[in-house]
């Protein structure tokens, strides 16, 4: 039996795998690298802007949604090709719910965005 290593070890390479993966999500998917271009443009009007600590954490908490369920479709769909390669209608639905979640996302990402600049112009 291998001995368990220890816990603190453990989350090193957890913390590890996990920035493996953030990176391979940037390099591979088109629609993350438009998310963090957009995301960086609002970051940027927000210091232009000057908007408010509570605005921040608003901004910041939809760029990280959007950013993860956008992680998250991308792993489903992964999925779902690995476990079905070629077209069914079972796997479409899954994947169109997956990208649903992130348009969700992105919808109310939107909407804060302009509850946060409109009335700034």
């Amino acid at each position: 039996m291998q001995e368990k290593e220890p816990f603190i070890i453990n989350r090193i390479k957890s913390v590890g795998f996990a920035f493996k993966g953030m990176l391979i999500l940037i390099r591979t998917e088109a629609s993350i690298k438009v998310q963090l271009c957009i995301a960086l443009v609002v970051i940027i009007a927000g210091f232009y802007f000057d908007i408010s600590n509570t605005e921040w954490i608003a901004q910041i908490a939809m760029i990280g949604l959007v950013l993860s369920i956008e992680g998250i479709n991308t792993a489903v769909e992964a999925i779902a090709d690995f476990i079905h390669p070629d077209y069914h209608e079972k796997i479409g639905l899954i994947k169109d719910v997956a990208a649903g979640a992130v348009f969700i996302a992105s919808i109310a990402a939107v909407t804060i965005a302009c509850i946060i600049y409109i009335p700034k112009f």
